[in-house]
């Protein structure tokens, strides 16, 4: 649910909308009845929808089986001269 107020309203009563977005709703700022400005709650917690959360799944699986490069398998002990 959003809130529209003028810039006006903004400057004068700043805390009492920063209290309004704090319960979870957004204020529009307009200035001459136009919209210039958005303050919008922080989310507190990153929530991912269906697709992402598989794509996130997969992109895990993918670095748990690694990809195949062609390339020799090369232990600690090849990289430095003794």
């Amino acid at each position: 649910m959003e809130q529209r107020i003028s810039l006006r309203e903004a400057n004068q009563h700043f805390s009492r909308y920063i209290k309004v977005v704090e319960a979870g709703k957004e204020v529009i700022i307009t200035r001459r009845g136009e919209p210039v400005a958005k303050l919008t709650p922080i989310p507190q917690e990153r929530v991912l929808n269906d697709d992402q959360q598989n794509a996130l799944a997969r992109t895990k699986a993918r670095m748990r089986e690694g990809y195949p490069l062609g390339g020799k398998t090369v232990c600690r002990d090849d990289l430095y001269d003794r």
